[in-house]
């Protein structure tokens, strides 16, 4: 397995405050347009065109030409290297620290669930400060920030320099307390950081207050709104926009129960590397937005091989579970950075991604059926009656299983005890406001959210079924943990 820590990081901030909001209190590059225009065709269509993405050319170049090099100076702003990150940023974190002798900052996470009685932290439940649906504008360049108790986009942030489709931003993930958002620009192979509140945010021109988007049309100019704390180029990505970032998770970090809180928390994140067959996993740090740690994934020829970790999540147990699109099932062990991977029967098409409160995965076909992988006994299953075109998959903490369709239009909830089809809420349920359902996730107080490619959202109730909708302008070809309800229900089961 070979490791290589090479990242070029634009800081929009000082990292001092945000290493210290990070340890929460208790309780080459495309446009892209290729990719629009598809995501407008048939959804069940077959062949080696991904449903939503540009399959432009799969040229190739040596991954040892860019894995191993420093990063230089971009844009005139502070860069970090492998060998001066920690004195760079200001750091208490030690960028350049070998995973072998620093593993014990993402081990296993089991003990947050370890509720006994007397237990001073009652169980490490720590729950949400702040609860926000992070939906990616991959037209524009942005993201929204949407109050999931109000129904309001209270703020929309640049994930980049360019605009349109040159950063391309698609999936989200967010940190377990919901403080902090982390978006994937496909287009540019780079990842940026977003503060959910002020009171994280960093006064980067020193005039004494936070300059930052207010609401739906208070889009700043990128390197203005000191709620964007950085943004980092990934080393060794491929050609275009398909071998940008797709899956990405965080890792809550170890639980110290002697205080209550979470330390060290990692983000996770997956890309396609310049050589054909290669893939990486990434582990960043979001104190500083260094590449601490990339584990590169050879013999990456299952599925569609030109696009990278697709999806991914915690498992809660000290695992980031990912995927190949249409291909392998991987899991990789936060503490010794050891994989195991496993092929998918023939026809799962898999596309999104969860995995629930037991450890289990989840996967939502694409012109296949919705299909779950059993952890402990290592077998794939099927679930009786479902064969559509799938997108994003998420996991509640009552047992649903909520999975975004294309064709038909809808959403489909099904039992994840008994694997089976619980309802299928139609298009006509939907008001028949339903275009390209992509993603969904839950909110803190167990609300299914379906976000719709089109321009908008729905807000469900999961037993009673009433919804509300949320306009929100752009093409949001987003699906993955966009509120962090699926990292919390994994860390503190119910």
């Amino acid at each position: 397995m070979t490791r290589t820590r090479s990242t070029t990081l634009v800081l929009l901030g000082l990292p001092s405050v945000l290493a210290l909001a990070l340890a929460p209190a208790c309780g080459g590059d495309s446009t892209g347009d290729d990719e629009v225009a598809a995501d407008s065709s048939d959804a069940t269509t077959a062949g080696n065109t991904e449903v939503g993405e540009s399959a432009d050319g799969n040229s190739t170049t040596d991954a040892d030409s860019t894995a191993d090099t420093t990063a230089t100076t971009t844009m005139g702003e502070t860069t970090a290297s492998d060998t001066t990150a920690s004195d760079t940023m200001a750091s208490t974190t030690d960028a350049t620290t070998d995973a072998t002798t620093d593993a014990d900052t993402s081990t296993d996470a089991d003990t947050s669930t370890d509720s006994t009685t007397g237990d001073p932290c009652m169980g490490g439940n720590m729950g949400f400060d702040f609860s926000n649906l992070w939906v990616a504008n991959s037209d524009e360049g942005s993201v929204s920030k949407v109050d999931t108790t109000t129904l309001i986009e209270t703020g929309r942030y640049r994930t980049g320099p360019a605009g349109n489709y040159l950063m391309d931003p698609s999936r989200t993930t967010v940190s377990l307390d919901g403080r902090f958002a982390v978006v994937g620009n496909r287009g540019s192979g780079s990842v940026t950081l977003i503060a959910a509140v002020e009171a994280d945010c960093i006064d980067q021109n020193n005039d004494g207050m936070i300059t930052t988007s207010q609401n739906k049309n208070d889009l700043k100019a990128w390197g203005t709104d000191e709620c964007v704390l950085w943004k980092t180029d990934l080393p060794d990505v491929g050609p275009g926009v398909q071998s940008g970032p797709r899956g990405m998770t965080f890792d809550p970090g170890t639980f110290n129960d002697q205080t209550c809180e979470y330390e060290n928390p990692k983000i996770w994140v997956g890309w396609h590397g310049a050589q054909a067959n290669l893939a990486h996993m990434g582990r960043i740090d979001p104190t500083t937005g260094v590449v601490e740690e990339v584990v590169d994934i050879n013999n990456w020829n299952m599925g569609w091989t030109e696009y990278p970790p697709y999806g991914a999540a915690y498992d809660g147990k000290g695992n980031v579970w990912f995927t190949a699109l249409r291909g392998e099932v991987f899991r990789l062990s936060t503490l010794d950075l050891s994989l195991d991977r496993w092929a998918m029967p023939a026809g799962t098409e898999s596309y999104g991604m969860t995995v629930d409160f037991e450890g289990n995965a989840w996967f939502g076909g694409c012109a296949g059926p919705v299909t779950t992988f059993d952890a402990v006994g290592e077998s794939f299953s099927a679930v009786p009656g479902t064969n559509a075109c799938y997108r994003g998959v998420a996991a509640d903490s009552i047992g649903n299983i909520w999975v975004a369709s294309n064709g038909p239009c809808g959403l489909m909830q099904i039992d994840a005890a008994t694997k089976t089809v619980i309802k299928f809420h139609t298009a006509a349920d939907f008001q028949n406001q339903c275009s390209t359902p992509v993603g969904v996730s839950i909110d803190v107080e167990g609300y299914v959210w379906m976000v719709d490619q089109a321009g908008w959202a729905w807000k469900m109730h999961p037993e009673t079924y009433d919804k509300e909708i949320v306009l929100i302008v752009g093409d949001h070809y987003t699906y993955s943990d966009m509120t962090g309800g699926g990292l919390n229900a994994v860390v503190n089961p119910q």
